[in-house]
């Protein structure tokens, strides 16, 4: 869900930046030294699930997992994100430096929103409430980053407004997997390090 460079109008670029660096405050003010490592795998995994996709138009569909980003680091999601999507677009040519801070944001809030949302439900002792709501909340926070895209392009002119939809409609059966994928990661942290859900900020 990358945007490419040359899309955006430069108000637009600017509201994504002003919005992304109010993030990546928060973030980094309740990132301590102990959630680096954590900070750092998760960084790790968005890179390499975002680095395979499908192309579409100016953008593209692919597996995200910024709603388990979320779920585990809260607010640090943030720098997390911005930190791989600048990696995909300095090495890789994916997005662009203009527009990162509008893919930041729209990768990045959905993902915290997700994290607020799991939060009582792996609080409650029940691991199959947990699990169940994760998952969902994985694939929502996919849903929501799609439609931000899809708005962000909207927004750009009547010529991506076609396209905006395609991405959305793109992501519904990717968002199931995500799902899937965000449900099992849970399960396995819950086994076997549940003190990790218990740290996000």
């Amino acid at each position: 869900m990358h945007i490419s460079e040359g899309i955006l109008s430069a108000p637009l670029l600017a509201a994504g930046w002003a919005a992304t660096a109010g993030g990546l405050a928060a973030g980094l003010k309740r990132m301590n030294a102990e959630k680096i490592p954590e900070t750092a795998l998760l960084t790790a995994a968005f890179f390499v699930a975002s680095l395979i996709h499908v192309p579409i138009g100016p953008s593209n569909a692919h597996l995200a997992l910024n709603g388990l980003a979320g779920i585990l680091l809260g607010w640090s999601a943030f720098p997390a994100i911005f930190t791989a999507l600048m990696l995909q677009a300095v090495l890789f040519q994916f997005g662009g430096i203009t527009t990162l801070g509008v893919n930041t944001f729209n990768m990045a809030m959905p993902a915290v929103a997700a994290g607020y949302i799991a939060a009582p439900f792996l609080r409650s002792g029940r691991k199959s409430i947990a699990v169940a709501c994760s998952g969902i909340t994985g694939a929502m926070s996919l849903l929501a980053s799609a439609f931000l895209v899809a708005l962000t392009l909207a927004l750009a002119g009547e010529s991506f407004s076609s396209i905006a939809g395609m991405i959305f409609i793109a992501h519904l059966p990717v968002a199931a997997i995500e799902g899937v994928v965000t449900g099992g990661a849970v399960s396995f942290i819950l086994k076997t390090k549940p003190d990790l859900l218990k740290r996000r900020a």
